[in-house]
Order: structure tokens, then C-alpha cells, then sequence
């Protein structure tokens, strides 16, 4: 078999296969809708395993560098939050798993990943909206 054929009979696999991955969503009855319950500013800045010194959390939580949690004064351990980059606009759901930032001015600290996927890991700290998330049941 030729390696043309070869990748073109993987390719017609893969996309006969992909529909078989989809879920299908039906709506329930007792769905919960996400709502935001308050809003505040601030800078934000990232922590990993090395800048934490080791991978504990406040919460119990094992850190892990890429997972999308924050730590945060006093906001509830596992609180969802979304934090937006008011730089690019980019956001992103975060859980609290653990307590800080202890420097003034900075209102949450997120893991390198979630800093990296929000486009200022190499910047450091930049100003941030986070958003406190809370769930609502739907009626319908």
C-alpha cells in the first residue's frame, strides 16, 4: 500500500469514526444555569508547582500546573469563577482550590496553564475581571 493511500484510508476512518464521539444533549428539565453573583477588578498573577514549593493546596487538592483552579483570598474553595484578560479579552472557567495572592493589589493567582491559555503567562500579572459563578435550577 502506498503512503498516500495509506494516510487517505486513515483520514476516511478517522471521519467516519468522529460522528460516533458526539454526544447528543437533550435538555432536562433540572439543568442548572449558570449566573454571575458578583464581579470584581484587579490584577491577576499565575503560580505552579515550583513557585508554589510542591503541589498542596489549601483545599486539599493536589496542584497541577495546567488545571484550570486560582487561588483567592476569600472567595469559598471550589467556587467557580470565570476570569477575563482585560488586555485581549480572553476568559476562562477557574476553580478555587486554594488561598492568595499576598500581594496588594492582586485579587487571584491561576495556575501557569490557565495563564497560558489566557495569554499572559509571560507577562506575569495583568488587570483582570473575575466573575463569582453561581448555579440557578431552570423551571422549564
Amino acid at each position: 500500500m502506498t503512503r498516500k493511500l495509506y494516510s487517505f484510508c486513515l483520514s476516511l476512518g478517522a471521519i467516519l469514526l468522529i460522528p460516533s464521539c458526539a454526544t447528543s444533549s437533550t435538555a432536562k428539565s433540572d439543568a442548572a444555569v449558570l449566573t454571575v453573583k458578583s464581579v470584581q477588578h484587579g490584577e491577576a498573577s499565575w503560580y505552579s508547582i515550583k513557585t508554589n514549593g510542591g503541589t498542596r493546596t489549601a483545599s486539599g487538592k493536589k496542584l497541577c500546573n495546567h488545571a484550570p483552579t486560582a487561588a483567592h483570598k476569600t472567595l469559598p474553595m471550589g467556587t467557580k469563577v470565570r476570569v477575563t484578560n482585560q488586555v485581549n479579552g480572553k476568559s476562562e472557567v477557574v476553580t478555587i482550590t486554594d488561598r492568595g495572592p499576598y500581594i496588594r493589589g492582586r485579587i487571584i493567582d491561576l495556575t501557569i496553564g490557565s495563564a497560558e491559555r489566557l495569554g499572559f503567562a509571560k507577562r506575569g500579572v495583568v488587570p483582570v475581571k473575575v466573575e463569582v459563578l453561581g448555579q440557578i435550577k431552570s423551571q422549564s
